[in-house]
């Protein structure tokens, strides 16, 4: 981990700390701060610490630990190294520079294969056991240096800056921990990661003077190679390995035999750079794709596919169809079940992933849960002309899988209903919310609507309410296997300027043949006297109902309460006065 000058860290096992350290059981949770500086790192053991701090084979309170040296917290010993880059020169050329050709490195064989497939066994334990950054970090370079059997140095690099024209080491080691300070080459990892976008190799001669060395400030190191690592998304970064070939004939002169073993340890190192951009990627997907699982179900997950673009979670207008879910009688219970909150939880759970399932199979999306309520939406993050077919598909499904739990006494939603309204118009969908919580989610008069719809079913007492859009798609739409539709009345919703025609969507005939097509075509006459002030023959249309039907209760209660009479200057809106 790079430390910056004049700047404290505090290591200990505790994940809060600058650098945690949660594999060693024997490291205090804040056990020692640290001090940087050009030169050395001054070491404290933090007073509470019950562990204690170990340089140069002595316990001791604090400590000055120079670069190449060493000190030890439990069983996790800590180099200091100072690590560098040089500045970049454009004008500056290596002894020699070469590319690799993806074809020919196919082709290359490796003379120690069993000690390389060894290695390679280790690196899914690197990629998946390490908890942190750090301790992948160092993994990863620990397990390049057994790979690559002639490297000395082996560092991660990354880009940094606005323009990515500085280096920053973000972790280096070296075989010997005696050995010197290792600076990797700021243009060498800038032609590899930048100019080219593949493995660079340069070598130079190693008694050239220091002054023309322009690719490292380690006098015994005569090769360097840089690898890309391909990452979905921020700075690049690669794998910078080093060494000594131990030959005065670098660069043009270079012996066949050692342009093959370098050939095969570049190929070894861009397979692991190909593993771990390839498991970088699986893990983004999965993050991505269990984030979004939370509200997209696996139809509009698999519509999003593997390339998963994250804007299409911004907010933005569209066509939707709404949907409130609510329990009935959910106060009462709660008022019944106080001695166990836990058990009406459970119970509340279960009902609202019946909601949610069928929400899911019918592609839409759940937005949230309020309290006793489910709200799911359709037309987003895709528009769709079937998001109102859609969201009564699953308002039916919902009332089909109530009704057969109601019929299992044992059940424990046996005695659970619910009250659904839908609404179908414009709105804002998409991730709202702060910049500490975040939530998919649809905004607009449609939802509002929505849930003054599902009100409106104690009122109506009907189970599905259907605002006028979406009930005139279910018109032109639904076949008779589908679903029906029943017009109830025009309302003004309480504290609403736009009257609504509300209608109830009703099962096929053959799922609820106790209300006949007849029947509904029979209440629909009804409304039209009702509505346009002949209340007797409202009266009568409406007592056509079967008796177990409660529609009819809610026109034939006004209807009664005013003996049958319209009241004067009646334009056939029933205006509520509440909620």
């Amino acid at each position: 981990m790079p430390l910056l000058p004049d700047k404290s860290y505090e290591v200990g096992r505790a994940p809060e700390v600058d650098l945690p350290i949660p594999w060693d059981a024997h490291i205090s949770r804040h056990h020692v701060r640290l001090k940087s500086e050009v030169d050395f790192v001054d070491v404290e053991r933090l007073s509470h610490a019950a562990n204690p701090l170990f340089f140069a084979g002595n316990e001791v309170q604090r400590c000055r630990v120079q670069s190449g040296h060493s000190f030890v917290l439990g069983s996790t010993e800590f180099k200091v190294v100072r690590i560098g880059t040089e500045p970049l020169s454009p004008i500056e050329k290596p002894l020699e520079e070469l590319t690799f050709d993806p074809k020919e490195l196919q082709k290359v064989r490796y003379r120690d294969a069993d000690n390389r497939i060894n290695v390679l066994s280790r690196l899914p334990e690197v990629i998946w056991g390490a908890r942190t950054d750090l301790e992948f970090h160092d993994r990863l370079t620990s397990l390049l240096l057994a790979g690559v059997a002639r490297s000395d140095a082996v560092a991660i690099v990354r880009l940094a800056g606005e323009k990515q024209t500085a280096v920053d080491v973000v972790h280096g080691d070296r075989r010997r921990e005696t050995a010197g300070e290792f600076r990797p080459s700021r243009r060498l990892v800038h032609d590899s990661l930048v100019d080219r976008k593949r493995t660079v190799l340069h070598t130079w001669h190693p008694n050239s003077p220091l002054g023309n060395d322009q690719y490292t400030s380690v006098a015994e190191l005569d090769w360097a190679f840089c690898t890309p690592v391909a990452a979905p998304s921020g700075n690049p970064w690669g794998l910078y390995v080093a060494g000594a070939l131990g030959s005065d004939s670098v660069g043009a002169n270079l012996p066949s035999r050692e342009v093959a073993d370098l050939q095969a340890d570049v190929k070894f190192t861009e397979l692991v750079a190909e593993i771990i951009s390839s498991v970088q990627r699986l893990k983004n997907l999965e993050q991505q794709q269990s984030g979004l699982r939370r509200y997209f179900p696996a139809n509009v997950l698999s519509l999003l596919g593997d390339n998963l673009d994250t804007e299409v979670l911004a907010p933005r207008e569209c066509d939707v169809a709404v949907m409130f879910c609510d329990l009935r009688g959910f106060s009462h219970k709660a008022e019944q079940s106080a001695d166990d909150l836990i058990g009406l939880l459970e119970r509340v759970s279960a009902a609202m992933e019946v909601m949610q399932r069928q929400i899911d199979q019918f592609g839409g999306v759940t937005a949230d849960f309020q309290g006793d309520a489910t709200l799911g939406f359709w037309g987003w993050p895709f528009a769709s002309d079937e998001a109102p077919l859609n969201a009564c598909r699953a308002a039916l499904g919902i009332r089909r899988a109530f009704a057969e739990i109601s019929q299992q006494e044992d059940h424990p939603l046996a005695n659970f209903e619910v009250g659904i309204g839908i609404a179908h118009g414009r709105a804002v969908a998409g991730e709202m919310g702060t910049a500490d919580q975040v939530k998919v989610t649809v905004f607009g008069p449609v939802v509002n609507l929505a849930s003054r719809l599902e009100g409106m079913t104690k009122k109506l007492r009907v189970p599905i309410v259907l605002g006028d859009t979406a009930a005139n798609a279910v018109r032109e739409r639904f076949g008779p296997d589908d679903g029906r539709i029943r017009r109830l009345a025009k309302i003004l919703p309480y504290g609403m300027d736009k009257v609504v025609e509300v209608s109830e969507l009703v099962p096929p005939l053959a799922e609820f043949p106790s209300l006949s097509d007849k029947q509904l075509a029979d209440y629909d006459e009804g409304v039209d006297h009702f509505v346009a002030g002949r209340w007797e023959d409202a009266y009568a249309c409406l007592h056509k109902m079967p008796t177990t039907d409660r529609a009819q209760d809610f026109l034939g209660m006004l209807i009664a309460q005013n003996n049958r009479i319209a009241p004067s200057g009646w334009d056939g809106i029933i205006r509520l006065t509440d909620k």
